[in-house]
């Protein structure tokens, strides 16, 4: 399946990866089964899985200019004491125009868990459809669009992330469930779990841009949540 985050594509894989949440010396991590349903098609050698260029530093050099309400963006892999390889990628934005309502932010995602380096696994890229930012933090859900696990597109999934100095941090909405399509019934919008997981040092960066909602305007007594 192509990627929004680099523009690379590659054929889906005919695999589907299921994941279920176990504690490990008391902390919660996700133990990966892969389900084979045939031959696996496009598998990419380590070399190829190096995650791409991060980009923050232009995105946040240009927000400015396009006054920018909220942005998300950045690519990195999880720190597991094992040998899967999951990356997260992010494109996300809100707009100036948009700034009182979060339900408008635009852009992709996209995931991937492999076992290992340019092993099995699955993948997954979709719309934004929700981000609200807060100092350095970031919460997001989106739509699936294309993915190589069944049952999976068209489902609405969340993320959020810690922009930490030295070693962000990453949520996701299915943390509490095993896998996204364990998730009860449909996922409000900008829903996830806390960003519990570390991420891999010298793998990437995640930026969050902070939203500053402007409450000054709003006539007294109207309802000033987002919608």
């Amino acid at each position: 399946m192509s990627r929004s985050s680099n523009g690379h594509h590659r054929a889906p894989s005919r695999t589907a990866r299921r994941t279920r949440v176990v504690n490990t010396l008391g902390v919660a991590v996700l133990v990966t089964t892969v389900l084979i349903t045939g031959g696996v098609a496009g598998a990419v050698a380590p070399s190829e899985k190096e995650a791409p260029p991060v980009r923050t530093g232009a995105v946040a050099a240009a927000a400015p200019h396009h006054k920018e309400a909220a942005a998300l963006t950045g690519t990195a892999k999880l720190d597991r004491p094992t040998t899967e390889d999951i990356t997260f990628t992010f494109d996300a934005h809100l707009a100036e125009k948009d700034r009182m309502d979060p339900s408008q932010a635009t852009g992709t995602f996209h995931f991937e868990h492999l076992d290992k380096p340019g092993g099995e696994g699955a993948e997954a890229e979709g719309r934004i459809d929700c981000l609200v930012t807060g100092g350095k933090v970031a919460t997001a859900t989106g739509v699936v669009t294309k993915t190589d696990m069944p049952g999976l597109k068209g489902l609405r999934v969340g993320f959020s992330v810690h922009d930490v100095r030295g070693q962000d941090r990453l949520g996701y909405s299915w943390a509490a469930y095993g896998t996204p399509l364990d998730q009860p019934g449909e996922l409000s919008k900008c829903t996830s779990a806390a960003p519990f997981e570390k991420v891999r040092k010298g793998t990437g960066d995640f930026e969050v841009l902070p939203w500053a909602p402007d409450f000054s305007g709003t006539p007294e007594g109207q309802d000033r949540r987002p919608r």
